[in-house]
């Protein structure tokens, strides 16, 4: 009797388990519309960009899909988002930082961004606020020679002071100007720095920016020369003072400060400054 209640037992337990391994199980596709996240610094600034991205799958896409005329959500899905940690300028135009939904208003020759700051919605806002918009900027399109099949946003040419996100699909393509706060955020670290107790890298680093930067090189000067002082076995630090002399034109002391380079970099096993040190001392001897 004992035997014949342990089998209902276990068979009972195999039951439950089969029955809840077939009620947990999912069936898994893949999304239509994938979604995609994009993070990006420019220059001091973090931008992330999070959108789904749909494929053409051989529609037409612009001006009959997504007619011409009227607001897009600028992919699928949920809201495709832009996010900014500084202050921005997207177009020319001004924009907090923070995030912001994009909606498009495609034409044949003239898309229309809006940037939107509220950001939870799920494709066109039912009720459209004018006071949500936080700013629109009017791009012209671009003829594309080949198709892009899945709705792209790209961060590109990147610099210092800002970039280009790009929107492309289909044949279609628009490049939105991205200025960032760099040199303010660079300019304000520095001065905090430099007044409180900087180190031998926080002296080269101000020194390298303003010399880049076009800035006072007297001040750069000192900066390399006491950061040398703390520091006096770097290839690299040597490297800018070099720089940073030959832009004074004190030609003898950089060709000193490039030979001290040199030197420091052979025995380091750096190629590249070996040859830039070559070239420079080369240059300022003649």
């Amino acid at each position: 009797m004992t035997n014949t209640k342990t089998q209902i037992m276990r068979t009972l337990c195999l039951i439950l388990f089969f029955m809840s391994t077939l009620i947990s199980a999912q069936i898994q596709t893949p999304q239509p519309s994938p979604s995609s996240e994009l993070l990006q610094t420019v220059g001091l600034t973090e931008v992330k960009v999070s959108y789904s991205r749909p494929a053409l799958r051989g529609r037409k896409i612009f001006g009959d899909l997504v007619p011409f005329g009227e607001l897009w959500r600028a992919g699928a899905n949920k809201n495709t988002t832009l996010m900014f940690s500084d202050p921005v300028k997207v177009g020319g135009k001004p924009l907090e930082a923070g995030t912001y939904a994009l909606y498009i208003r495609p034409g044949a020759k003239l898309w229309e961004l809006f940037f939107y700051t509220e950001t939870e919605n799920w494709g066109i806002p039912q009720n459209w606020d004018a006071n949500a918009i936080a700013t629109v900027v009017e791009l012209p399109t671009e003829q594309l020679t080949e198709k892009v099949e899945s709705f792209t946003i790209s961060i590109d040419n990147l610099n210092n002071e800002g970039a280009n996100i790009t929107i492309r699909w289909e044949q279609t393509q628009v490049s939105l100007a991205l200025e960032v706060p760099t040199d303010s955020k660079t300019m304000a670290s520095i001065e905090k720095t430099m007044n409180a107790s900087p180190k031998a890298g926080d002296m080269y680093q101000a020194a390298v920016y303003y010399r880049e930067s076009g800035r006072d090189l007297q001040k750069a000067k000192a900066w390399i020369s006491k950061a040398i002082e703390l520091d006096p076995d770097k290839y690299w630090m040597y490297r800018q003072q070099a720089l940073i002399l030959g832009e004074l034109n004190e030609k003898d002391a950089a060709i000193n400060a490039a030979k001290t380079s040199l030197e420091l970099a052979i025995k380091a096993g750096n190629q590249d400054y070996v040859r830039l040190n070559e070239k420079s001392i080369a240059e300022w001897s003649k």
